[in-house]
């Protein structure tokens, strides 16, 4: 055994004195904290000191002896300051006997090591005051805790637990030793190793109690999953100690019935294992027992929103809202309730709960008091408390609601969005300030993710109708040309209906009318393929857009300086651009005017349109501010979008459009067009296609 001692007070000196370490890193100068520090260290060096007694040195028995009293004089006088710590000084007699106890075993401590004369057996006398020590200690270990108040208890029970059972192990120790006249060396071999085990539990009341100095950062998870695996271990020790004695008792049935009790001592294990209800009620003991807080808010933090973060459409998030509160509080479920925008709030998402079309009015008792106080509503509570709320009488269907238990609102800001009702839970649990307290951070961090996601199904639909409207704007313009061209026909018709040349010219322009009507009516309803872009030669363009307006006043000039410049293009989307530049140019010139479209090259890669009209011009502020953006225009009957769709369209061919107008004098609207196709100039106009009208 005396390997076995020298070993336990070595194990027993090292988790000491790593305790010791650990506290004086953490010591903040608290008077609790320094006397822990001392009794720790103390016993640190007592465990040293026997385990080189037992290996034979010189001096290291008297040492032993010595620290002995040193070590029970530390621990007393750490119970005897929590005591007048939370007593205050009405109780001296705690202290008083500590002190007379403590100087007996000094007194008889000296006498052992000096080897001085004495009327009694010293070693037996020495014996019987470790005896009274023991017992004094579990005296003022049964004082401390009942003097303690309930809130308390929590924080110094572990220790307590600890210093009672060192207490009663050294009870057994020397009771026996004072019976029998000698110590009993197999338990006074793992003496050392007993105390040792007591650590942990006084390590515990240390991170519960601030006045200690020391956080003990524990992973909850792991603690959860230590414990799991503590309990499977013990349990299936158990089951293998029945499943012998049901062997060796069980006659000729032993080894069937050894293996029947395996089986199902396994599939019990199982079932215990993968039950939810199970798992949350060891988390909420473990919780309430090991730890100062029931929640990790790191861990429950970073876990809820990441939760949020990684949902998919708009059910997965109100799924997802729904899970993340209900894990907080071990709730199997619930229904998530957000505003319609009509003033009624109606079910969006649901978790282990049953579809319902129950409404609830923004202007009932229930969104007003949601939406006034903030609370998380608690219908246990309300049946046993009902005046805790006020005047709230919760609806009718919430009462009657199978398993309902909170009711908590979604506040985005000030405002109300939704609420979340929360099913009974897994396993009881107690609905205290910090529960509510962190549902009311979350549900908060909720309620943002869930208006965030309304704000951009609102903007989505937006953009839709804007879409629409943009589509609806083109539709309207192309109309408006092709109703210009027709009142312009029949306006001419009154004076040159007899002219046959007028009756071809009217004839091409009520096919060409005809025909952009059928082309647009085919692409509203998609019947017909995308035309892709193909090469546009832009003198061709050119002299068709001055037929088309040549019945018009002034007359379209077109001048063609280097002919035979192509461009890739969407022939009839471009021809509509380049026309409704001359066509701007037109309208602002009187009869006596000039409307002038130039074709010339650039360079080897470009193309210029040059459109130079003797009209009205326009303003430096005009062209800065108005006459790009869509719906700007001077023009009683326009629509203002034809130039806007004209420098879109080009810069999408890799183009640009410059303007030079001096009003009263001029304007020149310059078409920059590149000859060569972009490398990626199909993918443009594909993308394009799809808005187009």
């Amino acid at each position: 055994m005396t390997s076995v001692a020298v070993w336990g007070y070595a194990l027993a000196a090292a988790a000491f004195g790593l305790f010791g370490v650990y506290l004086a890193a953490a010591w903040r100068g608290q008077g609790a904290g320094g006397r822990l520090l001392l009794a720790v260290g103390v016993s640190a060096a007592w465990c040293v000191a026997n385990a080189a007694m037992i290996s034979g040195l010189a001096f290291a028995g008297a040492a032993a002896v010595l620290l002995a009293v040193a070590r029970d004089a530390a621990w007393l006088a750490f119970v005897v300051g929590l005591i007048h710590q939370i007593d205050g000084s009405r109780r001296a007699w705690p202290a008083r006997v500590a002190i007379a106890v403590i100087a007996l075993r000094l007194l008889t401590a000296l006498m052992t090591v000096l080897d001085l004369s004495w009327p009694i057996d010293p070693q037996r006398a020495l014996i019987f005051l470790h005896l009274v020590a023991a017992v004094y200690a579990l005296v003022l270990v049964e004082q401390l805790y009942r003097l303690l108040p309930a809130a308390s208890r929590w924080g110094l029970k572990p220790f307590c637990l600890a210093m009672a059972a060192s207490a009663v192990f050294d009870l057994y120790l020397y009771a026996d030793a004072f019976l029998f006249g000698a110590i009993d060396r197999d338990i006074w071999s793992i003496r050392g190793l007993a105390h040792a085990l007591v650590l942990p539990l006084i390590a515990i009341s240390a991170s519960r109690v601030p006045g200690w100095a020391i956080r003990l950062s524990v992973s909850r998870e792991m603690v959860f999953h230590s414990t799991a695996l503590a309990a499977s271990g013990l349990y299936l020790l158990l089951v293998a100690a029945a499943g012998y004695y049901v062997r060796y008792f069980g006659g000729d049935w032993g080894r069937a019935l050894q293996v029947t009790l395996f089986f199902a001592a396994l599939l019990l294990l199982g079932v215990v294992a993968v039950s939810g209800t199970q798992r949350a009620r060891l988390r909420v003991w473990l919780n309430k027992h090991l730890f100062p807080y029931r929640y990790d808010y790191r861990i429950e933090w970073l876990k809820f929103t990441r939760a949020l973060s990684t949902h998919g459409d708009h059910q997965d998030l109100g799924q997802t809202t729904i899970r993340a509160l209900a894990d907080l509080v071990e709730s199997s479920g619930g229904g998530l309730w957000l505003d319609d925008g009509q003033g009624r709030f109606v079910m969006r998402a649901r978790l282990n709960m049953a579809e319902s079309s129950i409404e609830e009015s923004a202007d009932g008792p229930l969104c007003r008091f949601l939406a006034d106080e903030g609370w998380v509503f608690n219908l246990e509570e309300y049946r046993m408390r009902p005046k805790t709320y006020g005047e709230l009488t919760p609806p009718r269907w919430l009462s009657e609601l199978d398993d309902g238990w909170l009711v908590v609102p979604l506040t985005a800001g000030e405002t109300l969005i939704g609420f979340v009702v929360l099913l009974a839970p897994r396993t009881p649990v107690d609905i205290n300030w910090e529960v509510l307290d962190l549902l009311k951070s979350a549900q908060r961090q909720a309620a943002s993710y869930l208006a965030r996601m309304q704000a951009a199904e609102a903007l989505i639909e937006a953009r839709k109708f804007d879409a629409f409207n943009r589509m609806s704007a083109f539709v309207v313009h192309d109309l408006k040309n092709l109703v210009a061209q027709m009142s312009l026909m029949l306006k001419n018709a009154e004076r040159h209906k007899d002219n046959p040349e007028f009756q071809a010219d009217m004839l091409e322009t009520v096919a060409h009318v005809e025909q952009k009507m059928r082309d647009l009516m085919q692409q509203l309803q998609k019947k017909t393929a995308i035309e892709r872009d193909r090469q546009v030669d832009l003198g061709q363009l050119l002299e068709r857009i001055r037929k088309q307006r040549a019945h018009l006043q002034p007359a379209v000039s077109v001048r063609v300086e280097a002919p035979a410049i192509q461009v890739r293009a969407n022939a009839e989307r471009l021809e509509r651009v380049v026309g409704h530049i001359v066509q701007n140019a037109l309208d602002a010139t009187g009869d006596d005017g000039m409307v002038t479209a130039c074709l010339r090259r650039l360079d080897e890669t470009q193309a210029l349109i040059e459109v130079r009209d003797t009209g009205c011009g326009m303003s430096p502020e005009f062209m800065r501010d108005q006459l790009f953006r869509p719906f700007q225009t001077t023009k009683a009957s326009g629509m203002g979008i034809g130039v806007f769709e004209a420098r879109q369209y080009v810069r999408e061919l890799g183009g640009d459009i410059r303007v030079e107008s001096t009003p009263g004098v001029g304007t020149t609207m310059q078409l920059t067009l590149p000859t060569q196709p972009r490398p990626d100039a199909d993918a443009v106009a594909l993308a394009h296609s799809d808005s187009e009208p």
